[in-house]
């Protein structure tokens, strides 16, 4: 009995299929778990992990479908052309993994399976390296400091003053009026020196401005007298 499939694109038999179609799940399941374990912030999605696997089987499917037919190619992608994506990648790394199983998909549907397998394994390995020995981190650590000061009066290099002793580098960000003229507010970004707190540095500011309201935000936390 004969199970081959024929089409205008070729013929491809129900072991292609299941082929294709198991080889490319079992891959970008494991892209998702990958990616899981390395996820290192807040905005971790399910179904973001889930659509990685949908979109690796699809690709792999649409592979087979256009096989090597240019026509079917370019009327694929005009039917997908139609279709608009609203939902914004929250981060830079999730793209990367988007096109690393739509490149399994391929791969899979184009039936260079051992291409799929290995290539795959491989970048996620690679992957799981990058994040498990925290490769290209750039340790530097730099805070935001706001200074309100009297509308009128120029406090900029007694300000400095303290920026020099107490930080490593400082860059002036933004100077803006508020509260109607009567103040002006200052923003810096800052490296605090090693030895010295975001408290000591604000206390420093204040003895400069009058009192004035000094912030310093560091990450999450905020240090505001």
């Amino acid at each position: 009995m004969n199970f081959d499939l024929q089409d205008l694109s070729g013929t491809f038999s129900v072991m292609d299929i299941v082929l294709a179609m198991t080889l490319s799940f079992v891959l970008s399941t494991v892209i998702g778990y990958v990616y899981r374990a390395t996820h290192k912030n807040v905005s971790y999605s399910q179904s973001y992990v889930q659509t990685l696997v949908i979109v690796g089987m699809v690709v792999a499917l649409i592979m087979l479908v256009v096989g090597s037919n240019l026509a079917r190619a370019f009327s694929l992608v005009g039917a997908l052309s139609v279709v608009r994506f609203r939902n914004a990648v929250k981060e830079t790394r999730d793209v990367g993994f988007i096109f690393l199983v739509m490149a399994i998909g391929m791969a899979c549907g184009a039936r260079f399976y051992t291409l799929a397998a290995v290539g795959g394994v491989v970048i996620a390995l690679i992957i799981f390296l990058m994040s498990r020995f925290d490769l290209f981190a750039l340790n530097v650590q730099r805070q935001v400091v706001k200074v309100q000061l009297p509308a009128g009066e120029d406090h900029t290099q007694s300000i400095q003053d303290v920026l020099l002793r107490l930080t490593d580098e400082f860059e002036l960000v933004s100077t803006e009026s508020i509260r109607g003229g009567t103040l002006t507010e200052v923003f810096y970004t800052v490296r605090i020196k090693k030895g010295h707190e975001p408290g000591e540095l604000v206390a420093a500011l204040q003895e400069r401005t009058r009192g004035q309201r000094v912030t310093v935000l560091t990450g999450y936390d905020q240090t505001d007298l």
